[in-house]
């Protein structure tokens, strides 16, 4: 989720900072090859691009909206190149907090020390919906409860990098981050001759071999793998059908999941069949209608006792949404601190916490230079951006957080660096963040890249495709 809306905030170009110095180094190769090529060849790749897109079936529903339920996700054909050395400083920052984060929610579930030693403040874990106290005690299998983690990254200057967000439940657009590279490759292979490009292709293939790693003692050689979807009405299907397809596992429903012999079985021509490892894309309270909502129709009865005696492995563990509530992200410099003894690498975004009466009055009174957010919400919905917010706007948000500050936090609007995209009239710079992907079992692997989300429109920070923005192709160099 970003900071959305039109500002004119002095933003940091990836390609060009200064127009009148060229190109920056990880650019050099692209901007060069980019000078000898034809607008009308681009403006043609890039509806070509489009096809491929639309052939391919990628695209996303929008929920609430009468016209237009599914849309094509907008796709811009010039990529963000990040050098070898950023990108090392960057996953070093990221396993850095993977492991905090995995280890505050063993601890939140178990010995509770960080709160002991009141790093933490107690209410914000015993009052937060996030927090899941049938997980108390709870050890999942090889002792990993963030198996797949999407780190949102903004950048503000050339080695200034934050984290804007831990996504840390079911993270998605990882099918687009392969779409994007396969597309690419489709359209230019010349420039892939030209540059190394670090590959992401493999994706799928680390991910079944992570989720093997963390199957139950008791799974064998070949644990059986499969994806848990709430169906086709979701938004974010095509992803769940597309990696269920790339790791050559099923793709399952609730009403495909029955208890075998104290085992979670799915239905196939030949019976029922043990699943030893589900990646389910379904939240935690349609998870198991005997333990949370008990009208779900989306997950399997008896799934929690299942997982409670070590039969099978849930990734993502449930419970693990306290780790990317954002009244705890304020908290995350402290945590990393805490469980790695050193400093965080990367930093967070300035953060109040309104449920703090101090910060809820500067915030009030700031109201016209903040971006609030609900610390539960997601995909850029229930915000407010004060510089883009007019005055009615901001005045009927005011009253929503006077009445509840516990539900939300506030942040600087951030200048977000801006990388070029071809429009009608040619390149422009457009605002963009960065989502890698990381993978943890007995260790942690990070795809050199990941999703880059771009807004579109001009002076626009809205980088969410469901509030219209689009995606790139991610190249990290391979120097």
């Amino acid at each position: 989720m970003m900071p959305m809306g039109r500002t004119r905030l002095a933003a940091f170009d990836e390609m060009l900072p200064d127009a009148s110095s060229g190109p920056r180094k990880p650019y050099t190769a692209y901007e060069r090859w980019l000078r000898e090529q034809d607008s009308a060849r681009l403006t043609e790749k890039m509806e070509d691009a489009e096809r491929v897109f639309r052939k391919t079936g990628i695209t996303f529903a929008v929920y609430g909206e009468q016209e237009a339920s599914e849309r094509l996700i907008p796709f811009d054909i010039v990529p963000r190149i990040i050098s070898g050395r950023e990108w090392r400083r960057l996953t070093q920052g990221i396993e850095q907090r993977v492991q905090a984060l995995n280890a505050f929610l063993d601890d939140i579930y178990h010995r509770q020390e960080i709160l002991r030693a009141g790093r933490i403040p107690k209410e914000l874990i015993a009052r937060n919906a996030a927090f899941l106290p049938e997980m108390i005690g709870v050890r999942p299998p090889a002792g990993v409860y963030t198996h797949i983690i999407g780190v949102d990254i903004v950048r503000t200057g050339e080695d200034e990098f934050y984290v804007l967000e831990d996504n840390a439940r079911t993270p998605s657009g990882v099918s687009y981050m392969l779409e994007n590279r396969e597309t690419m490759m489709q359209l230019f292979p010349e420039l892939f001759q030209k540059i190394r490009v670090c590959p992401v292709e493999n994706y799928p293939q680390l991910l079944r071999q992570s989720l093997a790693e963390v199957a139950p003692s008791g799974a064998g050689s070949e644990p059986t793998i499969a994806v848990l979807t709430p169906g086709s009405y979701n938004s974010a299907y095509f992803e769940h059908a597309f990696l269920a397809d790339q790791m050559g596992v099923q793709l399952v429903e609730g009403q495909d999941l029955r208890v075998v012999n104290g085992h979670i079985a799915m239905r196939t021509t030949e019976g029922y069949k043990q699943i030893d490892v589900l990646y389910r894309r379904v939240d935690d309270a349609f998870l198991d209608p005997l333990t949370f909502q008990p009208d779900s129709v989306l997950g399997v009865a008896g799934i929690m006792d299942i997982y409670r005696a070590g039969n099978i492995t849930i990734a993502n563990a449930p419970g693990t949404g306290i780790a990317d509530d954002k009244a705890i992200y304020s908290y995350m410099p402290e945590i990393v601190e805490f469980y790695t003894g050193r400093k965080a690498i990367l930093g967070n975004v300035p953060t109040w916490r309104c449920s703090e009466p101090d910060s809820l009055k500067y915030v009030l009174e700031h109201i016209a230079e903040l971006v609030i957010k609900e610390v539960h919400g997601s995909g850029g919905y229930g915000m407010l951006v004060g510089p883009a917010a007019a005055k009615a706007e901001r005045e009927a948000f005011a009253a929503k957080l006077a009445a509840n500050p516990g539900n939300y936090i506030a942040q600087p609007t951030l200048a977000l660096s801006t990388c070029p995209v071809l429009t009608e009239k040619g390149l422009a710079p457009r605002h963009v963040d960065l989502r890698p992907y990381v993978l943890v079992s007995d260790r942690i692997r990070i795809v050199p890249g990941g999703l880059t989300r771009v807004a579109l429109k001009e002076g626009s920070l809205v980088v969410n495709s469901s509030q219209g923005g689009g995606t790139k192709d991610t190249w990290v160099l391979d120097d």
